[in-house]
């Protein structure tokens, strides 16, 4: 089992982590401005199952594989850069819409899912930091598997509280999207920020 100190100091670092706006929290707030909170809330439900894979590749040492690779680093870059830049162009060139009452469901539910899922699988950053960055709370001198779930479920519990208060924070803001300028401002912002964000994706070296 791991120390209750380790385990403190990983939360700490993770906590600090999930706050620092990258990727995936600039697509969380994305779509929680623009579709609202079950957008956001699936959104977040894709990086955390992108990471729950990451952790896994750690546990089994194919992560330090896959960093290794120089080539595969940099697809895996430009890919997700690529993609956080369409879906921003896309949401700059949209028509946004008014909200007449309440928070109007995604016309795709499982869209903000794969969003999250794909933008959080592509980013390497989250593939340095668990398979650089996860082994320096882990004891060699003692079983490797339990370590790992206890670290993973914590980062995992971590990051969707974080996610989630980024969620709500942004619905607050939604309360005026019933302004048609309003709306589409949002909506602008909503692209820029996830132009920004694969701008930040497209700049990470290994």
């Amino acid at each position: 089992m791991i120390s209750l100190q380790t385990w403190a100091l990983f939360c700490v670092t993770e906590t600090v982590l999930c706050f620092t706006p990258g990727p995936a929290v600039l697509l969380v707030v994305s779509l929680a401005l623009t579709r609202g909170t079950r957008a956001g809330l699936a959104a977040s439900l894709g990086i955390l199952a992108a990471n729950a894979l990451y952790f896994l590749l750690s546990a089994t040492g194919l992560g330090a594989i896959l960093l290794a690779s120089a080539e595969l680093f940099f697809l895996i870059k430009w890919l997700g850069a690529a993609y956080l830049l369409w879906m921003g162009l896309r949401m700059l060139l949209a028509r946004a819409q008014p909200l007449t009452a309440g928070d109007t469901p995604a016309r795709r539910p499982v869209a903000p899912l794969r969003h999250g899922l794909i933008t959080q699988g592509a980013n390497p950053k989250a593939l340095v930091f668990f398979t650089a960055l996860l082994p320096q709370f882990v004891d060699s001198g003692r079983a490797i598997a339990p370590q790992i779930a206890i670290l993973g479920i914590s980062s995992i519990l971590i990051e969707f509280a974080v996610l989630a208060l980024y969620v709500a924070v942004c619905q607050r803001a939604r309360g005026m999207m019933h302004r048609p300028g309003f709306a589409t401002a949002l909506n602008r912002a909503g692209g820029v920020l996830l132009i920004g964000a694969g701008a930040g994706l497209a700049t990470i070296k290994p």
